[in-house]
């Protein structure tokens, strides 16, 4: 449809430019609210009644008769005080749309951009909380590369920072292990760190006197040296493969792995450090609660000081920050360097470097960033996007986009069934935050097992037929359905109360639901070409469509078929409104809609008992076309089609 639409109103401009004074930006195609009154509505005539100080409904008569001709549109009528309704050809319509389903129309814009996401601490396992930022910031991914944009995929990995500590300290202080115990830890060892991250956290509260070790091995890591260092890039390489796996598990990668003890190893910092107190963006503060410290005033709160660099000369993680956020841009003048640290399916996934490889590959320098992180952390989003500024480079700035995102809460009934334990008061809460520290949280692969036991048990069922290695296939991509429409569905200021039983659900508005109507289009086909002995290939032609005779479609078919073909055409717009608003809940709901209207019209019309040959085969192409954009649109979402359900 945005094809259409552009084409459209370069030629509405073209044909009305010689009477009237209109330029391409004040021609707004816009849907209408009910088929009877055509396809598009055009509202010029009123500001253009302002121009010429004139009535509307006169211009518009006027319009509509030197658009009477317009090639793809059927009909032009005048409507209320000055409305110009556009009914379109819809042969023409539905024939290039069948043509082109590859191609989506859309155009880039950006030299190359960015999207930063996931960012789990490398301390422990992935938790469901983590799962949503991951499902958004590869949905944005896959939208951007669908509209044409050269996208470049980052997990930054805090490998020296206090969460990572705190895992080294427990193995050093309170276990004693030495490195070459770690390789003796069997099992998962994310899940071990989890308990232990926990254990450390409680510790560390209840005895102060061990804060100054644990503020010495912080210093240690930061500064490279052993055998700190050596724990913290262990304990952060291993639980980092982990976390890999598990969002493997959900269709999502990444390109590079940018990791904070490599902008310290090679001074990225230091120069960031420099640009920041030349450009007297940072001060040294020599009095009150942040004496000793480097500090940022906040331009719309000047009342207020960030601390960016600590008295103890340890920099905080807004700090680094601000040094990769310069580094994305390519404002830094260097790079990491990089060697391959996994690889996906034939492709490397890079992870960055203090120490020169023999490897010739470069990331960052890109035009526009996506930072994917919670809502929690706009304070400190804000903070580096006026650092930015400050230094001058405002275009970036306003280039640095703040992909934010309420966080996924947990039901007191949720924990129950973990076996978390809760105090009485947070029994009747309504719903209670994650937290690693408490140890309160599901682990995203525990939430996973379970779904594809669920999934497994359905599909084993249904068909019992089907090789074991075919199941377990089917139940994963269940699974992992189940999780990104769940993550995907809500508006992603609201908060998700996590509960088993609503994201177990196989039914409603969830991504099986979808998986099962895709299933359900494919299975139209294979049984036409079993009753028929002839591939549907060979008759769902484009050409074909010239030859069909679209009013042999009953009133009601025809207003059906053409509702669905029009709303089908129209996920290139949905995912250009996704990405400018960041709100992927409309792409969910858009494919859900979608699903519902097929399974509506397939009810009601009968395809392969359909007798009269034009008709069938008619039919055939129109659900041909909406399996194409049902494809498209969960492949956008992270969604695999199963062979069966």
């Amino acid at each position: 449809m945005l094809k259409t639409k552009k084409e459209l109103k370069e030629k509405i401009v073209s044909k009305l430019s010689s009477e009237f004074p209109l330029s391409a930006e004040e021609v707004e195609l816009t849907s209408t609210p009910d088929q009877k009154f055509g396809d598009l509505a055009l509202s010029i005539a009123f500001p253009l009644a302002k121009k010429l100080k004139t009535n509307p409904r006169a211009i518009a008569s006027r319009a509509a008769e030197l658009l009477s001709d317009l090639e793809g549109v059927e009909k032009v009528e005048v409507a209320g005080a000055g409305y110009i309704n556009l009914y379109l050809d819809r042969k023409k319509f539905f024939s290039e749309k069948f043509a082109n389903l590859e191609k989506t129309g859309l155009n880039p814009e950006e030299k190359k951009v960015i999207v930063e996401h996931t960012n789990i601490n490398p301390n422990k396992a992935a938790h469901v909380g983590h799962l949503r930022n991951a499902c958004l910031g590869d949905t944005l991914v896959r939208c951007l590369r669908y509209k044409g944009e050269k996208v470049e995929v980052q997990n930054y990995i805090d490998d020296t920072g206090v969460q990572v500590v705190d895992v080294v300290y427990g193995l050093m202080e309170l276990e004693k292990k030495s490195l070459t115990d770690l390789d003796k830890i069997e099992g998962k060892f994310d899940y071990y760190c989890w308990d232990l991250y926990t254990r450390v956290s409680r510790f560390l509260a209840e005895n102060q006197q061990a804060q100054a070790k644990r503020a010495e091995i912080l210093k240690r890591i930061e500064h490279g040296l052993s055998p700190e260092a050596d724990y913290a890039y262990y304990v952060s390489r291993r639980i980092l493969r982990a976390h890999l796996a598990t969002m493997k598990r959900l269709n999502i990668t990444y390109d590079v792995l940018p990791c904070e003890s490599s902008i310290l190893g090679l001074k990225f910092w230091e120069k960031a450090f420099q640009m920041l107190r030349d450009s007297q963006t940072i001060h040294f503060s020599q009095e009150g609660e942040s004496a000793g410290c480097w500090v940022m005033k906040l331009e719309d709160e000047p009342e207020r000081e960030k601390i960016i660099v600590r008295s103890d000369g340890t920099v905080t993680y807004v700090g680094k920050d601000i040094a990769y956020q310069l580094w994305k841009f390519g404002l830094l003048g260097q790079d990491f360097y990089y060697e391959p640290f996994v690889e996906d399916n034939g492709r490397t996934i890079w992870i960055s470097s203090a120490r020169p490889t023999p490897y010739d590959v470069h990331f960052g320098a890109g035009s526009k960033v996506y930072n994917v992180i919670d809502v929690r952390q706009s304070y400190l989003q804000k903070v580096v996007v006026q650092s930015l500024k400050s230094l001058g480079y405002k275009e970036q700035a306003s280039r640095s986009i703040h992909f934010s995102y309420e966080m996924v809460a947990l039901s007191p009934k949720s924990l129950s069934e973990i076996n978390v334990e809760i105090s009485e008061e947070d029994k009747d809460r309504t719903f209670l935050e994650v937290s690693g520290r408490k140890g309160i949280g599901v682990k995203a692969d525990d939430l996973l097992d379970r779904l594809e036991e669920k999934a497994f048990e359905e599909v084993a069922k249904r068909n019992p037929d089907l090789p074991l290695s075919s199941k377990q296939q089917i139940a994963r991509q269940i699974a992992c359905a189940a999780v990104r429409y769940f993550m995907l569905k809500y508006a992603r200021n609201s908060l998700i109360v996590f509960d088993f039983d609503e994201a177990l659900n196989f039914e409603g508005e969830t991504g099986p639901y979808l998986q099962y109507t895709a299933v359900r289009l494919r299975s139209i086909f294979r049984k036409f070409q079993e009753k028929t002995g002839i591939s549907y290939q060979e008759i769902l032609r484009p050409e074909l469509l010239k030859n069909i005779n679209l009013e042999k479609l009953s009133p009601e078919e025809a207003r059906d078929f053409w509702e669905l073909i029009v709303y089908a055409s129209g996920l290139d717009e949905e995912v250009l409104r996704s990405i400018i608003t960041l709100e992927f809940a409309n792409l969910a709901k858009f494919t859900f809609n979608l699903c519902q209207k097929f399974n509506s019209y397939y009810h009601n019309y009968q395809v392969l008992a359909e007798k009269d040959e034009e008709l069938r085969t008619f039919r055939l192409m129109t659900i041909y076309f909406v399996h194409e954009i049902l494809c498209q649109a969960l492949d956008l979402m992270g969604i695999q089609i199963p062979e069966k359900m």
